[in-house]
This record gives C-alpha cells, sequence and structure tokens, in this order.
C-alpha cells in the first residue's frame, strides 16, 4: 500500500503534515482538560476556594474543548483533500495503465475486476486515508501521551489500564485473522458480482427473446447470496468489537473507581483529597488511552479490505506491458503492408494460429482474407496495428517494423474497423470524428466519410443529424448502422491503409455493394485489408488470401482461386450455386 501513497504530489504531502500539526495541537488540548478538572476538584473540596477561581479553571477547559473542536475541523477537511486527491490520481492511474495495455493483459483481468478495482478498490483506500490519517496519527499521539501523564501516578491504577489493553489487543489479533482472508474473497465476489449484472445488462434482449429471465435471476441470487453470506460473517465478526470495548471501558472504569475507593478509604485525612483527585484525572487519562485504541480498531477494521484492494490494484499497475513502444516515426515506404514467415500463438497456448505467413500488399492494393471460422483471418488482421505481436517471423508497414513504430505513429497510418462495430457515447460527429488523427477532420470531411459509407441515408434523417445523440454501444441503431458509422470513422481519418475486419456482415446485399463501389473510388491510393465471409464482398479484390486452420493454402484473384484452390471453391459453392460459378470461370468445371 505503501507503493501507492507515492503518488500523492506535494501538496496532498503538505497537507499530510498539516495534519500532525493540527492533530498534536488537538490531543493536548484534550489531555489538558483533565488536568483542570483536576484543579477545580481540588478547589471544590477545599474551604475557601473562591468561585472566580473554579470558573477560571471552567473557562480553560471550555476554552479546550473549543479549541480541540476546531483543529478536528481543520483535520478533517485536510484529510478529506488527500483523500479525494487519492482517488482521483488512483483511477486516472488504472485507467491509463489498462489503456497501454495489449490484448494479451486484458485477457489476464477481466472486464467487471477491471471496473471493480477502478472503482471499490480504490473506495476502500480512500476511506482508510480519510479516518487513517486522524486515527492513525492520533491514537499513538493520545495513547503515548495519556501513558506520560499517568505514569507514576499509581501502579494498581496502570496494572488496571494494562489488563485492558491486553484484553483488547488479544481480542483484535483474534478476530483479524478470521475475517482477512474473508476480505480476499469478498472483492472477487464482487467482481463476479458485477459480471453478472453486467452480462445481464449487454444481453438484455437475447435473455427476454428466450424468455430466460428466470434462469439469470437465479445466477445472480446465487452470486448476490454468496456475497451477502461472507460480508455477514465479517459483520458477525467485527461486530463483536464493540460489546468487548464498551466491557473493557466499563470495567477499567469500575476497576480504577474501586481500587481508588480502598486506597481512600485507608488514606490519612491530608491525602484523601489528592487521591481523589488523581483517581479523577487517571480515569480520564485511562479513557484517553482505551479510547486511542478503540481508533486503531476502527483502522483495523478498514484495513484487512483496504489491504486487499491495494493489491489488486498494484496487480494492474505493476502488470508488465507486452507490446514495448519502439521509437520510429516514419516509414521507409507508402502504403504498403507485409508479412514475412509469420508465425503466431496466444500466450500459454501450444498450437499455432497461424503458421509461416508471407504476402505483400502495395500502395492502392485491396488484399482479402477468407477462411473458415477460426482459420485465423481475424488473428492475423490484429497483427498489423499490434494488438498482439506475432511469435515468429516479421510484420513490416511501410517498410518498417511494427514493432519499432511509436504507436502513435503506427495508429495514425491504419483506419481500423473492427468485427463488431464499436460506438461510444456521444453524437454521430464525436464518433466519427473521434480520436487524434493526423489530420483535422472537419464536418466537410465527416459528411463525405458518411457519404462514401453508404450511412447518409439515414444520418440525414435523424433528429439533429450529426448532433444526435447515440447511447452506449449504438443500442439506438441497428447493426448495419453501427456498422456503417464505424466505416465512416474510418474513412475521415484518411489513413494510407485501412483494414477491414468482417465489417460488413451486417449489410445488406445492396448496400454492400454500393459500399465497396464507394470505397474503390475514394481509396484508391491507399492500401485496403479485408477480412470477409461473403465471397461477394472480396471477389474483386486484387489479391485474396484463402486461409485453412491458420495456414495459407491459396493466394490470387477470385478466378485463379476457383480453378486452383479446392478449399476456396468450397466457400463459394457453399454461397453460390455451381451454375454461376461455371459461368464466372467462362463455363467450364475445373476443379
Amino acid at each position: 500500500m505503501l507503493k501507492l501513497f507515492k503518488k500523492l504530489g506535494k501538496r496532498e504531502l503538505l497537507y499530510a503534515f498539516l495534519c500532525i500539526i493540527f492533530i498534536s495541537v488537538n490531543v493536548y488540548l484534550e489531555l489538558k482538560i483533565p488536568d483542570y478538572m483536576s484543579q477545580i476538584t481540588v478547589l471544590v473540596q477545599t474551604e475557601g476556594s473562591k468561585m472566580s477561581a473554579i470558573l477560571k479553571e471552567g473557562g480553560f477547559m471550555v476554552l479546550c474543548a473549543f479549541g480541540s473542536l476546531i483543529a478536528s475541523f481543520i483535520v478533517g477537511y485536510f484529510a478529506s483533500y488527500v483523500a479525494s486527491y487519492f482517488g482521483k490520481i488512483m483511477r486516472s492511474s488504472v485507467f491509463e495503465k489498462v489503456n497501454q495495455f495489449g490484448l494479451e493483459e486484458i485477457k489476464n483481468f477481466s472486464t467487471s475486476s477491471l471496473i471493480t478495482r477502478t472503482t471499490n478498490d480504490v473506495s476502500q483506500i480512500q476511506m482508510l486515508i480519510a479516518m487513517g490519517l486522524q486515527a492513525i496519527i492520533k491514537a499513538p499521539i493520545m495513547a503515548t501521551w495519556a501513558i506520560i501523564k499517568i505514569s507514576g501516578k499509581n501502579m494498581h491504577w496502570s496494572l488496571a489500564t494494562f489488563i485492558g489493553v491486553v484484553i483488547l489487543m488479544i481480542t483484535i489479533a483474534i478476530l483479524m485473522s478470521l475475517v482477512f482472508p474473508k476480505f480476499k474473497i469478498v472483492q472477487r465476489l464482487t467482481d463476479n458480482l458485477n459480471r453478472i449484472t453486467r452480462e445481464n445488462l449487454t444481453g438484455i434482449r437475447v435473455i427476454r427473446a428466450f424468455n430466460a429471465e428466470g434462469y439469470q435471476q437465479k445466477k445472480f441470487e446465487k452470486a448476490n447470496d454468496e456475497l451477502k453470506n461472507t460480508q455477514l460473517f465479517n459483520q458477525k465478526v467485527m461486530g463483536l468489537l464493540s460489546p468487548v470495548m464498551s466491557l473493557v471501558m466499563s470495567g477499567l472504569s469500575l476497576a480504577i473507581y474501586l481500587i481508588g475507593a480502598i486506597l481512600i478509604n485507608e488514606a490519612n485525612l491530608l491525602d484523601k483529597i489528592t487521591l481523589f483527585s488523581d483517581m479523577v484525572v487517571f480515569s480520564s487519562y485511562a479513557m484517553q488511552v482505551l479510547m486511542s485504541f478503540m481508533m486503531l480498531i476502527m483502522i483495523f477494521v478498514l484495513l484487512p479490505r483496504a489491504s486487499v484492494s491495494a493489491r489488486r490494484i498494484l496487480e494492474v499497475l505493476n502488470t508488465e506491458e507486452h507490446i514495448v513502444e519502439g521509437n520510429v516515426t516514419k516509414g521507409k515506404e507508402i502504403g504498403t503492408v507485409e508479412f514475412k514467415n509469420v508465425s503466431f500463438r496466444y500466450p500459454d497456448a501450444e498450437e499455432y494460429v497461424l503458421e509461416n505467413i508471407s504476402f505483400k500488399a502495395s500502395k492502392g492494393e485491396t488484399i482479402a482474407f477468407i477462411g473458415s471460422t477460426g482459420s485465423g483471418k481475424s488473428t492475423l488482421i490484429n497483427l498489423v496495428p499490434r494488438f498482439y505481436d506475432v511469435t515468429e517471423g516479421e510484420v513490416l508497414v511501410d517498410g518498417v517494423n511494427v514493432k519499432e513504430y511509436k504507436q502513435e505513429v503506427l495508429n495514425n497510418k491504419l483506419g481500423y474497423v473492427s468485427q463488431k462495430a464499436v460506438i461510444f457515447r456521444g453524437t454521430v460527429r464525436d464518433n466519427i470524428a473521434y480520436g487524434d488523427s493526423h489530420t483535422k477532420i472537419t464536418d466537410q470531411k465527416i459528411e463525405e466519410a458518411i457519404k462514401v459509407a453508404e450511412a447518409d441515408s439515414f444520418v440525414n434523417k435523424l433528429p439533429n443529424k450529426l448532433d444526435y445523440d447515440l447511447a452506449q454501444s449504438g443500442t439506438n441503431l441497428s447493426g448495419g448502422q453501427k456498422q456503417r458509422i464505424a466505416i465512416a470513422r474510418a474513412i475521415a481519418k484518411d489513413p494510407e491503409i485501412y483494414i477491414f475486419d468482417d465489417s460488413f456482415s451486417a449489410l445488406d446485399y445492396k448496400t454492400d455493394f454500393n459500399l465497396r463501389k464507394n470505397l474503390k473510388k475514394y481509396t484508391k491510393d491507399a492500401t485496403c485489408l479485408i477480412v470477409a465471409q461473403r465471397i461477394g464482398t472480396i471477389k474483386n479484390a486484387d489479391k485474396i488470401l484463402v486461409l485453412d486452420e491458420g495456414k495459407l493454402v491459396g493466394i490470387g484473384t477470385h478466378k485463379e482461386l476457383l480453378k486452383n484452390c479446392k478449399v476456396y471453391k468450397e466457400i463459394a459453392l457453399s454461397q453460390i450455386s455451381e451454375s454461376e460459378l461455371n459461368k464466372e470461370l467462362g463455363g467450364t468445371n475445373n476443379a
């Protein structure tokens, strides 16, 4: 946890130091009150004492109490500021770190877990700081000061106080050993509950369509009950602290007054007043010692969970990134993509997903990839923007290995459209002009991109058109509309290289045809890499690469592959009748 506190700035460290100063003032004033109480006790029992002297001592008590209150307010303000700032920088640090992750690192943490770590875990530590800056600092100062004040007063009273403290410490040790392992489980169960909730919200349409509300409710209730039962155990165990604390405090007060009564009864007349005064003061200071330990107990309640949360945050922050950024800012060529003997397997996997893939796409060419499900098409295309790094071989963009580029430079060369269209909360304009591009994306550019992507037909009918608000994940758009917005986003960026990862699957045949025709004209000077399932989408590509179980089994034009590649012809026959294929082959029936 101390590693996390190193992220605090100079101002926050200054405020933490000021907390120590004002807490010391607060403790001093609180511990002066019993001294004035002792003086008042002596004055009341001494004949001839003047009321003015008693009121004077009482006035000092009131001033000390008021000063202590002001100091507490100041400490509370500074502690709250430091805790709030710490929460802010922790959330920013985790968010920034996650943004730098490659897909390999992302898969080590579930989405729900990363959300929990950014919110709930940070809040646990934030709460510890807000209370800890006051209690952790105040408790030892108060305990030490109070012990100094009562030291040498009376051995019997000191022994009673010591026994009370020992009972408290043993109780705390036993309870902490019981609940600490459970706090780790609580955070894991919180992740699971968030995962199920998120799954339910994102899949609400399918759940309703299949009448699966009851099934989902059972899943949620099971996760909810597991979390409830674990937390209930923790709360029951920690609930024992309060009665034990009350018992010890009441028992200690009783012991001090009982011992005091015996001592006063046996003392001579002159010592009785002094003993009574000492007893009152000692009782007050003994309560201060116990209050110090009570404050520490509050921290011990928060500390185990905060400690677990700190470890979970550090797991994210200390995760080593496998995608290491290079320093090259300029390519040797323009618009080229080349794979040299590329093989790839996922981390911890034994089998290769891709094996010995080699090809080159030149500027202005359209290269398409096709193959059965699981053949490695999307994996291959994801190696270009470095979502993963190759296991063997090289991927070159503009003649430079992608590992050598600065990530920003590489990304500015690419216009990427993912397999699942990603729409962000915001306007149509915000979604198309998204990100930091090498060129300024004007409204004119956006309108042009919308037209090329065949999105103008529905965007112009939307209320407010470009200013129409899109819901998170684009739930107020159809699948085809989302894909066209995502394609327009890539077009507006005006990149050297376009990557379409099965990005036309939700489009009807007419829209698909028109969009590809527009793209052919608009991107004539750019390189296009297209992953598709439809033969019609890729048949006019300059080169088509056929993948089968991670191996490149064919490369050529549509007609060449129909003649020479059995796998490609099988895919074609699953979508087009044999008579149509024969027409494309000029009436022959070559295998």
